[in-house]
This record gives structure tokens, sequence and C-alpha cells, in this order.
């Protein structure tokens, strides 16, 4: 499986479809492609380009462009989205004719998006403050080895996650809570979403923590540039 960073919180995840041969970066086989949280911070029309599933954590715009994803889901009949509720309602609100591939995600569920296997935790985005209001937020585990848990600090229960997507910055973080994260899901490796406020002063800073801190605790931590690719 190869992992696509976008700006901010989008991923973009392919595999060679089954019974295809090789896996190189270059080998011209067919590939399942899977995209999540393509946000208005990100290059969305690019990260979905021959997508068959897409997967949204929560109803910020950053972590989805809801027009532009309609846009998509309207002219790529292929698309599939899943979504917490509020979410799925607004994109067949505003991509009818993609009603029926637009499907509502809950918590602690399994389904099949693209050939990859789904999992979900967790429930609620993270606390901003209380006179913001929580809303609802899915993590996904897909194929038991990426991790993403969108607005929260979800820590999948019962599974040895391999590559972890970690929220570095947001405003309803800070980095002692970014370190206990990855202190306590001890994925093999992690890389950072949720940075597209960071500027270059502030990412060596926190990413700096996050490096020496996850070596403790057996997680080698990479910085990923928006567009760079890498295999898992």
């Amino acid at each position: 499986m190869r992992l696509t960073k976008y700006t901010h919180a989008c991923v973009r995840l392919d595999k060679p479809a089954s019974g295809a041969g090789g896996g190189a970066p270059d080998d011209g086989g067919a590939r399942r492609v899977l995209v999540i949280d393509p946000g208005s911070f990100s290059e969305v029309e690019e990260a979905l380009r021959g997508a068959e599933a897409l997967l949204v954590t929560h109803e910020h715009a950053d972590h989805v462009d809801v027009d532009r994803v309609a846009a998509v889901l309207a002219q790529d009949t292929a698309l599939e989205a899943w979504a917490p509720a509020k979410v799925a309602e607004q994109l067949r609100a505003a991509a009818p004719g993609a009603a029926d591939r637009i499907h509502a995600a809950e918590q602690n569920a399994e389904f099949e998006a693209a050939g990859y296997r789904v999992q979900t935790f967790g429930s609620q985005h993270a606390l901003i403050h209380p006179l913001v209001p929580v809303v609802a937020n899915i993590g996904y585990l897909v194929d038991g080895e990426v991790f993403h848990p969108g607005d929260s600090f979800t820590v999948p229960h019962g599974i040895a996650v391999g590559t972890l997507l970690v929220p570095i910055h947001a405003p309803w973080n800070k980095i002692g809570e970014v370190l206990d994260f990855i202190i306590s899901v001890r994925a093999r490796r992690a890389f950072p979403i949720h940075n597209a406020l960071l500027n270059e002063l502030g990412t060596g800073l926190v990413e700096g923590h996050a490096k020496r801190v996850g070596s403790i605790y057996g997680t080698e931590f990479v910085h990923l540039e928006p567009g760079e690719t890498v295999e898992l």
C-alpha cells in the first residue's frame, strides 16, 4: 500500500487491484484508491482523481469541502463516500444524483470500501472549548494498518496499529497531548497531519518532540510534505 499526504488532513491510499501484478510506484498496474478527509485546505480534486472510496471523519470544512467533494461525486459515478450522518446528509443534498453512493458511518463498525477493510473508532470531536459545540467524529483504521483519527485522540482498542496519522497541531490540542497520543497507540511509524496552520519554525519544534518521544516508545515519526508518497 502507498500513502500520499496532501495539505492538512487529507491522505490518499492506493494498492494493487486484486490480481494486478507489482506494486512499484511506476508499475502501471491497476490500483485501488481510497481518500480520507479532502477538506478546504487540501488539493481535493487531485486527491480524488481515480478514487473509488472516500472517508470523512467529521463535518468541519478543513476535513470535507462539501461543494468540491459533491462535484466530484456527481461527475465520478464510481466514487462512494462514508461519513458521519450529518455530513452524509450534506453531501446527498449537494449531490442528489449520488445519494445512493453516500453512506452514514457509525462508530465501532466494519465495512469494505474499494477493496479495503475499514474499521471505525470513536464518536466525537475533541473539545475545543465549552462554548464550541462538540460534533461527531469517526476515526478510520484501513486494512488494519493506517489509522486516521480525525480531530480526536481516539486510541483504537484491541488493535496493533502499523501507521498512525498524528494531528500534530490544532485549536483543540497541545503538544503534551499529541505526545501522549503517540505513546498510547505505539504504532511502528507515524506521519503528521492537521498541520496547515504551522510555519517552518512551529513544524520543527513540535515534530522534533514527536520524533524524540516517539522513538523512546518504538514509533518512528517521519515528516511528510504535501504531495509526498511513501510505501507502507
